[in-house]
Parts: C-alpha cells; structure tokens; sequence
C-alpha cells in the first residue's frame, strides 16, 4: 500500500516573530514527526515567513495550491488551525476546494480530521475562534496606534511620504525629493495647474518614488498633506514633526483654500485639510 503523501505548511507573522509563539523550525519539527510516526511521506514543505493568516496573498500557501503542486500531494499538514487561516470564510472555501479534489485536511495540535461530520463541526468553531482572536488583536493594535498619535510619542510605523525618510522612527529630509516637493507646492503657489506641474515635472525626468508619471492625482495627494507643514496626519489628530518643512502652516492652508475656491458645488468649498 502506497503512502499517503503530505505537504506541511507554517506560517508566522511579522508581529509574532516579537512574540513567544511557535517559531517555523518549531512548527516544522512537531509536523515532521507527526508524519513520521502516521507513516506520511512529506513531499513538500510551504513556508510563509513574515505573513497575516488574514488573508491568501502568501506566495507559499498560493504555491501550495497551484495545479502543478497540488498534484503532488494527498493530506495538508498543519501545526495549529490559526497558521493556514483566521478567516472563518477563506477557511471554509479551502476546505470546500479540498473536499473537491479529494485531499485532506489534519491539524496535528487541535487533533481534528475532516472525515467525521463532528471533526467539521469542531474544525467550524475552532476557526470562528482563531477570527474572534484576530479581530481582538486588531481592535488593540488600533487603539494602540491612535493612543500614540494623541499623545504625540514619536513617529508610528509607516512608509514615509515622497520627500522623507524614516532614520531612528523621525522623518528626516531625502534631499532629491525634497527639491521635487519644494518645486511642486512654489509652482501651485504661483499659480500653475495640477496638468501643467505635471507635465513640468515628468518632462524633466522626475518621477514618483515608485517611478511613475506624476498626474493632477497624486500631485493633489501632496499638496493636501500637511506632513509638508510640520505635522503628520493619522486620522483626526495632527502630531508635530522635527524635519524640515518645505510650508508654513499659513502658506499650506492658503493652498488649500485655493482648491476649494475651485470647486463649482457650494457646499463643498469649505476646505478639508486645513491644518488648525
């Protein structure tokens, strides 16, 4: 009687290699010996370090499943059920997809199997947990995130906008796109359109920080961010910023009364982004 052939999966996130969970080698050694002593041959190992389990955009766990791979295995092999998901939905249609091509399902630490009506329904509630816990941790990380904005503690974790770095968690200038974002709020303060600044711009070779034409779009993301006037912008608070400026604050929400003074519908020609 020919094996049972298994791919093992493992998964950690970014928040979690800061914490005491299982760490992937950890993962890998208790899968190995659970095939190891249920006589299954591992054909494959898929791991996705630094991934949300939120979600299917991990390249390993979308490896797994393509056609080619798939075809080499018989029974998915996990640790726990929150390493493949923590979406009760994203589980659900994995199963279903599982249960089509006649593959099957074992979670070596929650001791559930997909062949006994009580092994789904468990397999069910297990997962509607593993969501409630995501969701939790969620909901901390953002009342974490908004208690730091108001208390102005430094600088949250975030790409920082064209124009800046991030050195020690403070913005700090990048002098090359710092000129490009000088150049950008002088020649709207003088009076030139969004199509012309960009025009201007992409036919002297500058380009965004990804490398794209500037446009009239995310020409209007800049001047609208007062990061540009000495505060940064998380939601309705505004915490101060020690880099340099390329506006006052006076000269940013003057920019910004002169995009609504160009709004045609009167009701919104109240200006959004005035810095107070």
């Amino acid at each position: 009687m020919n094996k049972k052939r298994a791919a093992l999966y493992a998964r950690v996130s970014t928040e979690e290699q800061a914490l005491s969970g299982y760490s992937l080698d950890a993962q890998l050694e208790k899968m190995r010996l659970f095939c190891e002593i249920n006589d299954l041959e591992i054909v494959g190992e898929y791991i996705d370090d630094g991934f949300s389990g939120t979600n299917i955009r991990r390249p390993a766990y979308r490896k797994m499943f393509s056609p080619g791979e798939r075809k080499k295995w018989d029974t998915l092999v996990i640790l726990k059920m929150d390493r493949i998901h923590r979406s009760s939905k994203n589980f659900m249609h994995m199963m279903e997809d599982l249960k089509k091509n006649g593959q099957e399902f074992v979670s070596t630490f929650d001791k559930f199997n997909t062949t006994t009506a009580e092994g789904r329904f468990a397999l069910d509630i297990i997962q509607r947990i593993a969501q409630l816990e995501s969701e939790q941790i969620g909901q901390r990380t953002y009342i974490g995130m908004r208690e730091k904005a108001i208390s102005k503690r430094g600088v949250m974790g975030f790409t920082p906008p064209f124009g800046y770095d991030l050195k020690n968690g403070e913005l700090v200038n990048n002098k090359d796109e710092f000129d490009t974002i000088i150049n950008i709020f002088d020649m709207y303060m003088n009076g030139m359109t969004l199509d012309w600044i960009a025009f201007f711009l992409n036919k002297n070779g500058n380009r965004t920080r990804r490398g794209n034409p500037w446009n009239k779009y995310n020409l209007r993301t800049i001047l609208h961010n007062p990061v540009y006037a000495g505060y940064m912008r998380w939601e309705d608070t505004r915490q101060k910023h020690n880099a340099d400026t390329v506006v006052s604050v006076d000269e940013f929400n003057q920019i910004q009364k002169m995009f609504a003074a160009k709004v045609r519908d009167p009701n919104k020609k109240n200006p959004k982004y005035l810095v107070v």
